[in-house]
């Protein structure tokens, strides 16, 4: 095998390597932690200080058929409107799992008033 042919499939190991680190590495953050996604906490304070990655997931756990976790616009986040109703329905679940996209995610509980109430989250990935 010539040295050609060996840098050749160093390199691509390299690049196998790398980006399966990447896939690795995302991270699963739970908002709000042990309280969950609700009343009790201010969703900026919990998010400040945390470093979010494109690819991590957001797990939103919440009292099911009370709350919901709803995907937004920025629009949407700043006047606390969902789009659609099917969007806002509160789930059976109890929990909402998103993975985050590089840059700006909004999300908020698309149960009326809830939003307003503090029920919002920005988060920015890397």
């Amino acid at each position: 095998m010539g040295r050609g042919k060996c840098t050749a499939i160093l390199v691509a190991l390299g690049f196998t390597l790398l980006a399966c680190s990447a896939i690795v590495s995302a991270e699963s953050h739970v908002v709000g932690d042990s309280k969950g996604w609700g009343f009790s906490v201010s969703y900026d304070s919990w998010s400040s200080g945390k470093v979010f990655a494109a690819g991590d997931t957001l797990v939103f756990n919440y009292q099911a058929g009370v709350h919901n976790a709803v995907a937004v616009s920025a629009s949407e986040y700043r006047s606390c409107k969902v789009r659609s109703a099917a969007d806002s329905a509160a789930t059976a679940s109890g929990t909402a799992k998103f993975d985050l996209k590089k840059g700006v995610n909004y999300f908020i509980c698309g149960i009326p008033g809830h939003c307003a109430a503090g029920m919002k989250l920005r988060v920015v990935a890397n």
